[in-house]
């Protein structure tokens, strides 16, 4: 068996199972290929990484250089324009984004909506709010890694998803904000294919909010009463993303803005797999879903982490009113594949007895390249602010 050598980057690694599984290469394709994949003996060189191997794609990048030969390589965005930061021909796929952005408004992680387009689909694919896309959900630049998402120190934003397409793909940003964007920087690294397998799928990205999600109770402090309060059918549960077809879910990225005290976890993850009526998978608490444990450490002692493929890498005011926490939870080991239907969804609390507020973005691979998805909120509704709620240790009106 080939084990990835600590070499092989994340980025590559799916587009190369994407090729591998499908024989796109052509050294996947030629006689010595097949016999070097033989096991054992003479001609057995699975030793040799991926990367010394011949390539059959051409790399390309599409950027924000600046088109007179200066050193302006950026996209000034006034309020209510959009800009195409990516436009190609296929097929291909897009192996890397990289963004960074300096702009007028303290909200532009949340004012500012990348939608991507594949095939020349007039409905987006994508449709998300920059900061949401990159993990960043309340709004707020952080530090962190992870397999397929990273923003730096510097305020740099990277995505490694790779996004097959076949006809074409286009990626649009948007200011929906009231002050300009005076630069949007853009890098974004792809390849030209002579064909891509007919089982590759287009990636899918929905932004979802509740502002708040609405309580089963004001019981707060107790988690909902556990003996008192159930939840077997999820109606009332948050809702990641929903989608019809054929695919598998790879994750999401959540941001919660506390509108209580006390502890915001204990909710069950639910998913949905073409069955409308009932969840093939129940977790056993929001906390456990993101593979932390324990309140992700309390009130006084939590502590960030970010990890491969699930991380909590802000948290702040932890189980106070105000408290933030942002957390993503990848599936790359073990997609949830479906095959009619999917829907996503996660408790608010034990048996949603919870009354904070989440923004969230699902990811997901499917066959059709684009969803219905919902209307995505205005921009003044995106930005968090805390909501009143009644009852003793709750945001109260101002």
């Amino acid at each position: 068996m080939h084990f990835p050598s600590e070499h092989e980057a994340p980025r590559r690694g799916f587009l190369q199972r994407l090729a591998g599984l499908a024989g796109i290469t052509a050294a996947a394709a030629s006689p010595a290929a097949a016999q070097g994949q033989r096991q054992g003996g003479r001609g057995d060189f699975r030793f040799l990484p991926r990367y010394t191997r011949a390539q059959n794609y051409k790399s390309l990048k599409q950027s924000s250089y600046d088109r007179t030969g200066g050193n302006s390589d950026r996209w000034p965005i006034k309020p209510g324009d959009s800009i195409d930061v990516f436009h190609s021909p296929g097929p291909g796929v897009i192996s890397h984004i990289w963004f960074t952005i300096a702009a007028q408004s303290m909200n532009h992680l949340k004012e500012v909506v990348i939608r991507m387009y594949w095939d020349g689909n007039a409905k987006p694919s994508v449709e998300v709010p920059v900061g949401d896309f990159f993990g960043l959900n309340l709004g707020q630049y952080f530090i962190y890694q992870s397999a397929f998402l990273n923003c730096s120190s510097v305020k740099a934003l990277n995505c490694y998803f790779a996004m097959p397409f076949r006809k074409s793909a286009r990626i649009t940003a948007s200011n929906e904000g009231k002050q300009d964007v005076s630069s949007f920087y853009s890098n974004i690294d792809y390849q030209l294919w002579p064909e891509l397998p007919a089982d590759a799928l287009y990636f899918h990205a929905q932004y979802r909010q509740g502002t708040p999600n609405h309580p089963t109770t004001n019981d707060w402090k107790s988690n909902g009463d556990a003996n008192r309060l159930k939840n077997l059918d999820g109606k009332m549960n948050y809702v990641y993303g929903e989608t019809r077809g054929r695919g598998h879910l790879m994750g999401v990225t959540l941001g919660v803005l506390q509108n209580q005290e006390f502890w915001m976890g204990e909710g069950d993850e639910m998913i949905f797999v073409d069955d409308e009526s009932k969840p093939i998978i129940t977790g056993t608490g929001s906390e456990d879903y993101f593979c932390g444990a324990w309140d992700f450490g309390g009130r006084d002692a939590a502590i960030p982490f970010a990890h491969l493929y699930n991380g909590a890498p802000f948290i702040q005011s932890p189980e106070r009113t105000g408290g933030r926490y942002c957390l993503y939870r990848w599936h790359a080991d073990n997609p949830v594949t479906f095959t009619r239907y999917l829907k996503h969804t996660m408790e608010h609390g034990h048996a949603n007895h919870r009354a904070d507020n989440f923004y969230s973005v699902c990811y997901w691979y499917q066959t059709e390249p684009y969803t219905d998805f919902p209307p995505l909120p205005p921009a003044e509704e995106r930005i968090p602010v805390m909501k009143a709620v009644p009852g003793p240790g709750g945001a109260q009106p101002t």
